[in-house]
């Protein structure tokens, strides 16, 4: 085991890990909200005696726009994050903690 007394902690790659992960799952929640908006329809539609019987347009705009506006915001925290990454260092150096639980001794 090396007995080194000091630890390198990777910093910045952390932020960007985050604003990778808030990144995709924007893009996929807006780009699912544009169809949603533009092209596409609730799936009570095909079950239902009539379209737009069970939901409302109005009702169904109204959770695209919300979901089209949680894409973004999505979409803005990772740009946000990925700011404050290049005001990080790459790498800190600190004292080595001892853990609390040790498993296998």
């Amino acid at each position: 085991m090396d007995m080194n007394k000091t630890e390198k902690v990777k910093i910045r790659g952390l932020a960007r890990v985050a604003a990778a992960v808030f990144g995709a799952w924007g893009a996929v929640v807006t780009l699912k909200a544009l169809w949603d908006l533009f092209a596409g329809e609730p799936e009570s539609n095909l079950y239902a005696p009539r379209p737009w019987a069970f939901v409302s347009r109005e009702a169904w705009l109204r959770y695209g726009g919300f979901e089209f506006c949680y894409g973004l915001a999505l979409l803005a925290l990772a740009w946000y994050a990925l700011r404050f990454s290049r005001l990080l260092p790459e790498t800190v150096e600190r004292p080595r903690q001892e853990p609390d639980l040790k498993l296998f001794e």
